[in-house]
């Protein structure tokens, strides 16, 4: 055999394993990510194309019938005559503005705090970030302890100042503040930890020249440092309101959607009427309605981050 011939050999004598290796090799860019491509299909898009599906149609659980399509009928009954469903969408507003805008607040009250080199600094943020690594479940059923009206901590500390008890969770003016206080209580650390990294973005040389001019530390906090920290605080919201809109399991272990429907959000709403009184339809219309909310909501704050940058 020539050794012009010998190439020639060794390519016809290629095995499946090599062939199958060259087809990996030319068309890697696609079969890598193909695993994760098809696993966000089955667990995001099969399941909200069927909620989009089931939306349209009529159906009880309980019923031995088929589905029967009803087009749009089911979003007309809920924003035409569904008085509850309305009424679920201003709680849902009212708890997750409350909630935001104080842990907004409170947040860029303790990084202003933190971003400076306190002794123990290091020790005193770890600590400040647990409330954000526990279980919302867990943390749910100890905050029902303390809102106990008669065993509760917190008419305890109350009674030390001569306030009298109160009914956290039963009062139909506490409920929504009660357990806006809870995710307030757990989630103004991730507000601190994103505005504290806003915090180190931003240039020494703006403040030091103002402190040079005179400025005082409410000149440059609300002149300097606001602006510069803009951007930061519009993610942190956003982030914010996407999660506390569709807050589900602290209300639900707390409230169950109470007392009488005082709390029952959106997110409720859908989850009480699918499974407690089964109308799958109605209930994948109003799961549409909540993802359309946070749409909106999500746009206006995303638009405005644009303006910022």
């Amino acid at each position: 055999m020539s050794v012009a011939e010998k190439p020639v050999a060794a390519q016809v004598s290629r095995g499946p394993t090599d062939a199958v290796l060259s087809f990996i090799d030319r068309h890697a860019q696609w079969l890598f990510p193909a695993p994760a491509v098809i696993m966000l299909l089955l667990v995001m898009v099969f399941p909200s194309l069927y909620n989009i599906y089931m939306s349209m149609q009529t159906w009880f659980a309980t019923s031995t019938a088929e589905p029967q399509f009803v087009g749009l009928q089911n979003f007309a009954d809920l924003f035409g005559k569904d008085e509850n469903f309305r009424d679920s969408i201003w709680r849902t507003i009212y708890f997750t503005a409350l909630a935001v805008v104080l842990e907004l607040v409170i947040g860029l009250a303790i990084a202003l705090l933190l971003n400076r080199e306190l002794k123990g600094h290091k020790v005193i943020r770890t600590l400040f970030m647990l409330p954000m690594m526990a279980t919302p479940t867990a943390m749910a059923l100890i905050w029902v302890l303390m809102y106990n009206p008669t065993l509760g901590v917190l008419n305890y500390l109350l009674s030390l100042i001569g306030v009298p008890p109160q009914e956290w969770l039963s009062n139909l003016a506490l409920v929504i503040p009660a357990l806006a206080v809870v995710d307030i209580w757990q989630y103004t650390p991730f507000v601190t930890l994103l505005l504290l990294a806003g915090l180190a973005t931003i240039p020494v040389e703006p403040v030091e020249s103002a402190k040079i001019d005179g400025a005082s530390a409410w000149q440059i906090l609300w002149h300097i440092t606001l602006p510069l920290l803009r951007p930061t605080i519009v993610v942190a919201a956003l982030f914010r309101i996407i999660d506390t809109l569709k807050t589900f399991d602290t209300i639900y272990v707390m409230t169950q959607g109470g007392p009488g429907r005082a709390s029952q959000t959106i997110n409720l709403f859908a989850f009480q009427t699918a499974f407690e009184y089964f109308h799958i339809g109605y209930a994948a219309a109003v799961s549409l309605s909540l993802i359309a909310l946070v749409f909106m909501v999500s746009g206006v704050l995303i638009r405005l981050r644009r303006q910022e940058l």
